[in-house]
């Protein structure tokens, strides 16, 4: 039995849901009131920081349990658990003096969360207070640091394809205002008792961190080449700070490309910085499916014009426009082939692919008598 649900009605979800549960709720609505969908409507921004603070206390076992028995009131204000006595602190999860797992006897420490499901890390800041018998209470975080550090967690990366408005500047959602995900965050904080602050362990410097996201790139910009600028959130040394990377996408270029900025994501616990990779995700095109350097076009027929002949106009990604015509019987599945047609060869410059025109036929779905006679008198 809980004390209260006002976390739980949040997220639209009971009290004994599972972490799972929680997780996936949090991720519909924090999408959902996020700042890069919502815009700056106050109503949004308010429900987005509660849905947030709801996921932070949810999403950890400790102060879930903490709130489950006291209430949201006591997890962030603090002080002795109602009728309580002086052995209060013993009653929190663990046990300890202080009144929170660990021990932390006097003075403001903060520490690395590991409880978030997904094995995300977030740093959270408590302070005890009051002598050995309570604590003033659980400080929030930043809900865009929430939001990125969970998306990091849950490998929820990349951009809406429906967010680039073909402008040539484009937003990563999540990590503050128009931010990429979160690239990192510290590690867990060893406690320290009886005293103020934290220190941060000493690790052994590993191999490099490297974010990767992909961006999604229409095929006609593939074709011409186009500048993109992209705006990502990043945690340095003085804090967190806004940085615009311009990408010159190449005629030609291809999915699958990267494209790398070193030392341009998060400060790692090690010193080092990140580096962040784009990678080119081709969107698809209404009228053409690339094969390499080549461009596949499929033209429809009728039955008419698939036995008598056809001229048709088929208009180029670069705005050209080419006849294509036949007079003699086109079979279903067949192709033409228009060299130089295709797309840009990205190491040749100067240099295209083909445009291949696949033919698909309707045939009709009656004949009538005089139809099934011709046929049969002429084949």
């Amino acid at each position: 039995m809980v004390k209260e649900s006002v976390l739980y009605d949040r997220l639209g979800v009971k009290p004994d849901a599972s972490e799972a549960d929680i997780k996936k709720a949090y991720r519909k609505m924090a999408l959902k009131y996020h700042p890069d969908k919502a815009g700056n409507d106050p109503k949004s921004a308010e429900k987005f920081k509660d849905v947030s603070e709801a996921y932070e206390i949810l999403s950890d076992k400790e102060k879930k349990e903490i709130y489950d028995q006291y209430g949201l009131e006591f997890v962030r204000h603090g002080g002795v658990p109602p009728g309580a006595g002086p052995d209060a602190a013993n009653g929190f999860p663990g046990g300890a003096a202080g009144g929170f797992p660990g021990g932390f006897p006097g003075g403001g420490f903060s520490f690395g969360g590991g409880g978030a499901p997904g094995g995300g890390t977030r740093t959270f800041h408590f302070s005890t207070g009051g002598g050995p018998n309570g604590f003033r209470g659980f400080q929030a975080s930043d809900p865009n640091d929430i939001f990125s550090q969970f998306m990091k967690s849950s490998g929820l990366f990349g951009m809406d394809s429906d967010e680039d408005d073909g402008s040539g500047f484009s937003s990563m959602g999540g990590g503050g205002m128009h931010g990429i995900p979160g690239m990192g965050g510290m590690g867990g904080m060893g406690g320290m008792g009886g005293r103020g602050g934290a220190r941060r362990s000493q690790q052994p410097e590993g191999p490099k961190s490297v974010f990767q996201v992909k961006m999604p790139v229409a095929l006609s910009d593939l074709y011409k080449g186009v500048s993109k600028k992209m705006k990502i959130s990043r945690r340095r040394a003085a804090g967190t700070e806004d940085k615009v990377l311009a990408i010159n996408v190449k005629p030609g270029w291809k999915a699958g490309t990267k494209i790398t900025f070193a030392n341009e994501g998060d400060l790692q616990p090690d010193g080092q910085y990140q580096d962040v990779v784009f990678i080119i995700d081709e969107k698809s095109d209404p009228h053409f499916r690339r094969d390499g350097d080549d461009l596949i076009y499929k033209l429809n027929l009728s039955f008419k014009e698939a036995m008598l002949g056809f001229e048709r106009t088929v208009e180029l990604l670069s705005g050209k426009k080419i006849r294509v015509s036949s007079s003699r019987p086109t079979s279903p599945g067949s192709t033409t082939k228009y060299p130089g047609c295709g797309m840009p060869i990205s190491k040749s410059p100067g240099k295209f692919g083909d445009l291949i025109i696949e033919y698909t036929v309707t045939f009709p779905t009656t004949l009538s008598d005089s139809q099934k006679k011709a046929i049969q008198d002429n084949f």
